[in-house]
């Protein structure tokens, strides 16, 4: 007789899981000194030391880029907002092209969108659930402007091999890097590899200010024009002296004293919280090793995952019952766990009926290019069939949970043949 829970037994863990709370006695202490001060925003849309903001958030931006070993730091309000801006930035205009994957927050795609250029859906690797080089090289057309490369749950996409294509193609490579703080290639840091990275400091992030973000870039150009875009750059092109001002076109991306304070105080602790989080991935990949059709998330050679999420690859065929049969079975243990991640956005909507930002269809009558089922093979697979997610950074988590959460692991696939008549339920 089985004693899994979902057929009556006893629940591994009995308790629900508390949210994850990264603020402490040092947040508090700055928005407090922040408050103290009455500047709560040091923004100027005009010419001056003011246009670049408070005292905080110029801070912020320093240490951001010493931290992150990177020339120039623009913090922003939150990471949707790095990445328009980096749109407008990198030049990318209406009748231009982007790579970007499907498997990630819809944002990635939308930043394209709103300066009326075609998101082109690029297929995913399995491993990592990011960008496929190679399918990569096989999209760029004369069209193509910009890539971005989503380091997705943690891990680094191949950015090395993503900047050397995109250099050798005259392309702008743009990393995603709200997930993978910390995260590195080969001893650089995901986030500093491509010409731009955007950074998240929203609240369920590894570190965080309730909203916010960061953009990152060793070039020049490319953070005056962050800038500009940052804070209605459109006054300030003539006194900076820029001759093309294409895309500058500027918003109210600015970053608050107070959320530049917090920030300063989560990254103090940046290296320690990431550490602990990673620690919790490899030790949950660890004690599922050896499972026939469970694949644990790991790194690649030569890179760091810093495990914004644990995605587990799971293979019904050899498991023998169904990815939804499993995970109501480890929810009755007491383990919350997500099938899938976020629907393939090429089957948003928008994407299906070719109207986004204009009602005549622009940009999507430019090209005869579909969105039907099946442009991504590998991320329907992973959405639909394969992958499921637990959320390192969502919950409160000690060595003692991760290994209750192995063990109701272990209890549902060793008496999962007791769950084929939940099957029709599925």
């Amino acid at each position: 007789m089985s004693n899994l829970a979902i057929l009556g037994g006893t629940p591994v863990i009995d308790a629900p899981f508390e949210i994850y709370n990264r603020i402490g006695p040092a947040e508090r202490q700055a928005v407090f000194d922040t408050l103290e001060t009455g500047v709560l925003s040091g923004y100027i849309g005009a010419p001056g030391p003011e246009f670049n903001g408070g005292p905080k958030v110029r801070e912020l931006e320093e240490r951001w880029s010493d931290a992150f070993e990177v020339r120039h730091s623009v913090a922003v309000n939150s990471a949707t907002s790095g990445l328009f801006a980096a749109m407008g930035a990198c030049g990318v205009s209406a009748g231009d092209e982007v790579i970007v994957p499907p498997y990630t927050m819809s944002a990635t795609a939308m930043a394209p969108l709103v300066y009326g250029a075609t998101p082109v859906f690029v297929d995913i690797e399995p491993e990592t659930f990011c960008l496929d080089v190679e399918l990569v090289r096989a999209a760029i057309t004369d069209r193509t402007r910009a890539v971005i490369a989503v380091n997705l749950f943690g891990h680094p996409a191949q950015l090395a091999e993503l900047r050397i294509l995109a250099d050798a193609r005259g392309l702008r490579l743009i990393e995603d890097n709200a997930q993978a703080p910390l995260a590195s290639e080969h001893g650089a840091f995901a986030g500093t590899i491509g010409h731009l990275g955007v950074f998240s400091l929203n609240r369920h992030k590894h570190i965080q200010t309730g909203e916010g973000g960061l953009c990152t870039t060793d070039d020049d150009d490319l953070a005056l024009r962050l800038k500009l875009i940052r804070n209605h750059g459109e006054n300030l092109v003539d006194h900076y002296g820029i001759d093309d001002i294409a895309g500058l076109v500027g918003f109210n991306y600015r970053l608050s004293e107070l959320a530049a304070a917090v920030g300063l105080a989560q990254l103090d602790r940046a290296p320690e919280i990431i550490a602990e989080r990673e620690g919790f991935g490899v030790r949950l990949s660890k004690g599922l090793a050896g499972l026939d059709g469970l694949t644990p998330p790991t790194a690649r050679e030569g890179c760091r995952h810093v495990f914004y999420a644990w995605p587990l690859r799971f293979d019904p065929d050899v498991v023998g019952i169904s990815r939804s049969v499993f995970v109501r079975a480890m929810a009755a243990e007491g383990v919350p766990l997500n099938e899938g991640y976020i629907e393939p956005l090429y089957l948003l909507p928008l994407f299906q009926r070719r109207t986004a930002i204009a009602r005549n269809g622009a940009p999507f009558n430019t090209d005869n290019r579909t969105y039907a089922p099946g442009l991504c093979p590998v991320t329907e697979r992973m959405y639909n069939i394969e992958e499921i997610g637990f959320g390192i950074c969502a919950f409160e988590l000690s060595d003692q949970i991760i290994d209750r959460i192995i063990e109701a692991f272990h209890k549902v696939y060793d008496a999962r043949d007791h769950l084929h008549g939940l099957q029709d339920a599925s």
